[in-house]
């Protein structure tokens, strides 16, 4: 028997990185996992993992900028269980590392999709589900806002962290419970993306940094 056993959990940007770790551990802890990734392929190697843990997930290939899509997401999470228990968002897009004067405009517009108005329209449509369970939502935390040539991803993850910090203090005490949380550097596509060729044995792991952010949650 696991902490979470009949607990919903809800992780957004669960094909790879902290995401995918995080949905094996709380499945192993005994959540029923709603995975939603843009993949196919790695929301099924995902799902495989979650069985040879012995857990059980739902996997919903989804662009987390389908407004649609999310709705009728939200609407099967409340119809089949009523809300939601757990909310962990790692969903990013990670434009490359460019000067401020020279960041493209379509890294940019698809920065501000992803990481800001996407988690926003999250925000709103998850909120009754958390509501309805008395749940909890972390937001996956990277502070890299103002070193050099991280325009893009840097200004993003700063507005979206904005954005929960504000919804952390609208509903501080009607609830949902919103949190941010900020893993030790790991070795995911992202990282790699801004630090090519950088030694990753100094670097810890996602499937440790998702047992750390578990027992966190216990506490």
């Amino acid at each position: 028997m696991g902490i979470f056993d009949g607990q919903i959990a809800l992780i957004t940007g669960a094909t790879r990185g902290f995401g995918f770790a995080t949905a094996i551990k709380l499945a192993r802890e005994g959540a029923e996992v709603i995975a939603v990734g843009r993949t196919s392929g790695g929301l099924e190697e995902l799902d495989d993992a979650i069985k040879a843990a012995g857990g059980h997930a739902t996997l919903v290939p989804l662009d987390i900028t389908d407004d649609a899509g999310l709705q009728r997401l939200c609407l099967s999470i409340h119809e089949r269980w009523g809300g939601v228990d757990l909310w962990v968002h790692s969903a990013i897009f990670a434009a490359p590392l460019a000067p401020v004067a020279h960041v493209s405009e379509n890294d940019l517009d698809k920065s501000i999709a992803v990481n800001l108005r996407a988690s926003q329209r999250l925000i709103a449509m998850v909120e009754p589900l958390l509501k309805a369970k008395g749940g909890t939502a972390v937001h996956l935390d990277d502070p890299q806002a103002g070193k050099k040539f991280f325009t893009a991803y840097g200004t993003t993850k700063a507005a979206q962290k904005a954005l929960f910090d504000g919804w952390a203090a609208e509903t501080a005490t009607i609830g949902p419970r919103v949190l941010s949380y900020t893993p030790a550097p790991m070795p995911t596509a992202t990282r790699a993306r801004f630090h090519p060729g950088e030694d990753k044995t100094a670097l810890s792991t996602a499937s440790c940094e998702a047992e750390q952010f578990v027992n966190w949650l216990k506490k």
